[in-house]
C-alpha cells in the first residue's frame, strides 16, 4: 500500500479512543484533569497579626479598592492597618473553628472540595482541589500541586453565583499571572456565574424552606442579604446588582413570594463611598421601629458561611433588630457543603468538564 492509500483508509482518531488510563508513549505523561473550587480568603489566625496581613493582601487588590494610589496607600498603611485588625480579630475570635484553629469559610470550602471528589470520583483522572483567593492555600500553590499530579487541564470554580470584578474577576487575574510564570501551561477553564441555575435557585428555596420548619416562629418576611460594592463600580459596568436582582426574581417565582415578603438588600459597606442600597443593616433597623417582630435573613450570595454571615448577620444585624423593638430573628445557613449545596457545585463542574470527562 502505498503512503497515499495508507492516509485515506485510515480510521480517524477521536478523543474517544484515548482513554486516560491507557499507557504513555515514550516521554508523554497521561493528562489529568484538574479543578480548582476557589472562595475569597481567610486569615491564617484570629489575632492582629494575622488579620493584618489578610487584610494587606486584600486591600492592596486594584479589584477591591480601584484607586491604589498615594492617598489610599497612606490611609491603608496609617489608619486601617493599624486600627481594624484587632476589632476584627475579635470578630473572628468569636466564629473561630478552634478545634481545627482555622475559620469556618477553610472548614467549609475543604469539605466542600472533599465531597465533590467524591461525587465524582468515578472520573478516575480528575483531580479536585481548593484554594483561597486571599490567605491559603493561595491558587498558586494549589495549580502548583494539581500540575505536579499531572493535571494538564484546568477548571477553576470562583465560588461565586453573581459575578463581581472584585471577586470573580480578580480569582480570573490570579490564575492568569500564575500561568505567566509558567513554561508548561495547562488549559484553563473558567465556571461562569450561576446566579439562576435552576438547581442553584431550587437549592436555596429548599435550604429556606428546610430552615423555616425547625424555627419556633413564623417569620413575617425573608429578607434576602448580598454583599454590598460601591455604587460608582456598577455605573462603569459591573454586573452584579443585576444578577442579584435576577436572582432574587427567580427564587420569589420559584417560592410564590413577592418583594414585600423576600426583601433584597446589601451588606457590608467600607468607607465613605455609596454602596448599592438598601443597606441590610439600616433595612432591619428600619423594619423593627416599623413594628416587625419575626424575620429571618439569608445570604444567597455567600457559597459558604464566614465572617459576614455568621458574626455580621447572625449577631450584629440580631442585635440591632433587637435594639429596636425586633423580637425574633433567624439567619439562615449558607448551602455549604450540604446536599442541596453539593448538588449545584457538582452539577455545575459536570457541566463545564464536557469534552473533558
Amino acid at each position: 500500500m502505498t503512503a497515499a492509500a495508507a492516509i485515506e483508509t485510515a480510521k480517524p482518531v477521536t478523543r474517544s479512543d484515548i482513554r486516560p488510563d491507557a499507557a504513555p508513549a515514550a516521554g508523554i505523561n497521561p493528562g489529568r484533569v484538574g479543578v480548582l473550587l476557589v472562595n475569597l480568603g481567610t486569615p491564617d489566625s484570629a489575632d492582629a497579626r494575622g488579620v493584618r496581613v489578610y487584610l494587606r493582601e486584600f486591600l492592596s487588590d486594584p479589584r477591591v479598592i480601584e484607586n491604589q494610589g498615594l492617598f489610599w496607600k497612606l490611609v491603608l498603611n496609617g489608619i486601617i492597618l493599624q486600627v481594624r485588625p484587632s476589632r476584627k480579630a475579635r470578630d473572628y475570635q468569636k466564629i473561630w473553628n478552634t478545634e481545627k484553629n482555622e475559620s469556618p469559610l477553610k472548614t467549609i470550602t475543604r469539605a466542600q472540595s472533599e465531597k465533590l471528589a467524591a461525587a465524582i470520583a468515578d472520573h478516575e483522572h480528575v483531580v479536585v482541589d481548593w484554594a483561597m483567593r486571599y490567605g491559603n492555600p493561595s491558587i498558586a500553590a494549589r495549580i502548583a500541586a494539581l500540575t505536579a499530579q499531572g493535571c494538564d487541564r484546568l477548571l477553576v470554580v470562583p465560588l461565586y453565583p453573581q459575578y463581581s470584578a472584585a471577586t470573580s474577576a480578580t480569582v480570573c487575574d490570579e490564575v492568569f499571572r500564575v500561568l505567566a510564570g509558567m513554561r508548561a501551561q495547562p488549559t484553563v477553564r473558567i465556571t461562569p456565574p450561576y446566579y439562576v441555575d435552576a438547581e442553584y435557585i431550587d437549592a436555596l428555596a429548599v435550604s429556606i424552606d428546610a430552615h423555616l420548619k425547625t424555627l419556633p416562629f413564623e417569620p413575617e418576611l425573608i429578607l434576602a442579604s448580598f454583599h454590598g460594592m460601591p455604587r460608582k463600580y456598577i455605573d462603569k459596568g459591573d454586573p452584579y446588582q443585576a444578577q442579584c436582582v435576577a436572582t432574587m426574581e427567580a427564587l420569589r417565582r420559584r417560592m410564590g413570594l413577592d418583594a414585600s415578603k423576600l426583601m433584597l438588600t446589601f451588606q457590608s459597606r467600607f468607607g465613605f463611598d455609596e454602596w448599592l442600597q438598601p443597606y441590610t443593616d439600616k433595612t432591619i433597623e428600619q423594619l423593627a421601629k416599623d413594628g416587625v417582630r419575626r424575620i429571618v435573613v439569608v445570604t444567597p450570595g455567600f457559597s459558604a458561611d464566614c465572617l459576614e454571615t455568621l458574626e455580621e448577620i447572625a449577631k450584629e444585624n440580631a442585635e440591632i433588630f433587637e435594639h429596636n423593638g425586633g423580637e425574633q430573628f433567624s439567619a439562615i445557613p449558607c448551602l455549604n457543603d450540604s446536599d442541596p449545596g453539593m448538588d449545584v457545585i457538582r452539577q455545575l463542574v459536570l457541566r463545564e468538564l464536557q469534552g473533558w470527562i
